[in-house]
């Protein structure tokens, strides 16, 4: 419930529905007289005004990256449909235990806004790179990079997962495995797991008082780290024929994850983008056949 001088300005929709967002990256971080980084922005969950408001911090972070990462560059269009799914996808990436199936056809933006979300929320991202040798052992391997990162670093990391990189359906047993009850089979060797939950043990004192430092206590305590921490994003086609069987057999990639549709880009959206691209574009011709080009573009891409 907002206060009454904050629902006073919140516009509304054709509907009379109002419509305001509550975001986590509102809060600058605190440098000293050199430029040197203090500390870091809180993340307090608090009300970031419409969509128009929110899009202007958005478009920062975005250029932050593009600045940070030249080779990584993403020219993303913002348009208010692309707008809500980031702020769902950030939502998750800032929730304990906030994971995502991203259901919706190719190019429709869900590594995109997964990427950038990752990055507003300072988390380790990882996506694993394909080879013609990739196998199990390279994906338990890569595994043991993100528990370590979640669990003993205790670090926000998001695993983007495209069904592009499924090269065996066992990889979808292990997936499945992770969100249902954040333990791997497997993945570390006994002394290897000692060595990290005694760097944990002084997490875990504090944390939970009066239970037992034992090494079970202590290894149920980094598995929880990881659960909290690493937050999976399923990048799915509904029009694979194999996304309903798969549904079927592994049932903690649809119950685990919260699910966020990504349904076909409505007209506003595609003329946006178009006008994204071309609106600074040098063309020899009057401002309004330039702006009958962007709409027709958009109104091609619908058809």
């Amino acid at each position: 419930t907002f206060p009454p001088e904050v629902i006073e300005g919140i516009p509304t929709d054709a509907s009379g529905a109002s419509e305001y967002y509550l975001v986590s990256f509102l809060r600058e971080d605190i440098y000293d007289e050199d430029g040197v980084l203090q500390e870091e922005a809180p993340k307090i969950y608090e009300p970031g005004g419409t969509l128009v408001e929110v899009r202007e911090r958005v478009q920062m972070f975005l250029n932050k990256y593009n600045d940070e990462f030249p080779q990584k560059r993403m020219d993303l269009v913002l348009f208010d449909d692309a707008m809500r799914h980031l702020l769902r996808i950030n939502r998750l990436t800032e929730m304990p235990r906030g994971s995502g199936l991203l259901v919706g056809v190719g190019g429709s933006g869900k590594q995109s806004l997964t990427r950038l979300s990752a990055y507003i929320s300072r988390a380790f991202m990882f996506q694993i790179t394909l080879t013609k040798t990739y196998g199990m052992n390279a994906l338990m391997e890569d595994l043991r990079t993100l528990y370590k990162s979640a669990g003993h670093q205790r670090k926000q990391t998001c695993f983007l997962f495209t069904e592009s990189e499924i090269k065996l359906e066992s990889f979808l047993e292990v997936i499945n495995s992770v969100l249902m009850t954040g333990e791997g089979p497997g993945l570390f060797a006994k002394d290897e797991m000692m060595a990290m939950t005694a760097d944990l043990r002084p997490h875990f004192v504090r944390e939970r008082p009066g239970m037992l430092d034992s090494q079970d206590n202590l290894k149920q305590y980094f598995i929880d780290n990881v659960r909290d921490n690493l937050h999976l994003f399923l990048c799915m086609s509904p029009l694979n024929v194999k996304f309903p069987e798969r549904a079927r057999r592994f049932p903690g990639l649809v119950s685990g994850p919260t699910i966020d549709w990504f349904l076909p880009w409505p007209e506003e959206a595609l003329t946006t983008v178009a006008r994204g691209f071309i609106q600074n574009f040098e063309v020899k011709c009057t401002d309004e056949v330039k702006q009958n080009l962007m709409i027709h573009m958009g109104m091609v891409h619908k058809m």
